[in-house]
């Protein structure tokens, strides 16, 4: 039973969430460094874990604050700002893929002679098969999840929101599935290779590789949403997480579109 508050803003009762999560990451960047170097992936397994678990264990713990009552409309506002500043840096996170990608096939210069223009190293994908089908697959999802959101803020059929979402993280897992397959298909059939020598390589995996890590916590996130609506978390008037996955979601499926027109077509045509 939600309690009445006194005052409009959430004071935070003290927390070890911080501290594990700082502990978890620092042992799993650690040992990620180690393993690169011939060492043993535990470290890293074990910080992993631990930064996983922090997850959600502290989500859980926000969810409870919701349902205490703490979320009041001007706390539920600064979560959103938070979010949308988190995406507008995952924003500049991509922005340094596709200048890099720019920067190789407009303006390649040599590394030893730094006026000395060299010819791009440019490998043909067609984009009209399996990166078509993708983006096919990845914009149904994101109507899917418009779908399911207009339903909750409208009509609150609940069986159109779990519907709309369950569909959309089919269609995210399809996509994970297809972009996996186009992986083996470049490195094991075109010898494509994921090399620090030839930037055209490090740049095409580098960018819809960390896309597609983006696509699987975005299925995440939109699956615990299923979860929460099967709960009956949500209303029309108080889903800060339903809305918080959808426009993850959206600036996966924008981002992608970016990738594709400017990778697949435009750096390749």
């Amino acid at each position: 039973m939600a309690h009445v508050k006194k005052h409009d803003y959430h004071i935070l009762q003290p927390s070890i969430w911080p501290l594990v999560a700082a502990v978890g990451a620092f042992a799993m960047l650690f040992g990620a460094v180690n393993w690169m170097h011939s060492g043993s992936p535990w470290l890293f397994l074990i910080g992993l874990a631990a930064v996983l678990y922090v997850m959600f264990a502290w989500w859980s713990d926000v969810v409870h604050e919701s349902h205490d009552g703490d979320h009041t409309p001007v706390v539920r506002l600064g979560l959103k700002y938070g979010f949308i500043m988190f995406i507008m840096s995952e924003v500049m996170f991509f922005v340094a893929w596709f200048w890099a990608f720019f920067k190789h096939t407009i303006f390649p210069m040599s590394e030893y002679e730094a006026s000395t223009y060299v010819i791009p190293d440019i490998h043909i994908v067609d984009p009209f098969h399996l990166p078509l089908i993708n983006t096919l697959v990845l914009l149904l999802s994101g109507c899917l999840v418009t779908w399911a959101h207009h339903a909750l803020v409208h009509n609150g059929a609940r069986k159109d929101i779990e519907y709309g979402l369950l569909g959309a993280v089919v269609l995210g897992l399809a996509f994970t599935g297809l972009q996996a397959y186009e992986y083996f298909e470049l490195i094991a059939h075109e010898g494509w290779q994921f090399i620090d020598g030839d930037r055209f390589y490090s740049t095409f995996f580098m960018a819809t590789g960390f896309h597609g890590f983006h696509v699987v916590i975005g299925t995440i996130f939109l699956f615990v949403c299923y979860l929460r609506v099967r709960q009956g978390h949500f209303t029309a008037e108080k889903h800060v997480g339903f809305e918080a996955a959808a426009w993850y979601w959206h600036f996966v499926d924008v981002v992608w579109l970016f990738l594709f027109l400017a990778v697949y077509i435009w750096g390749q045509g």
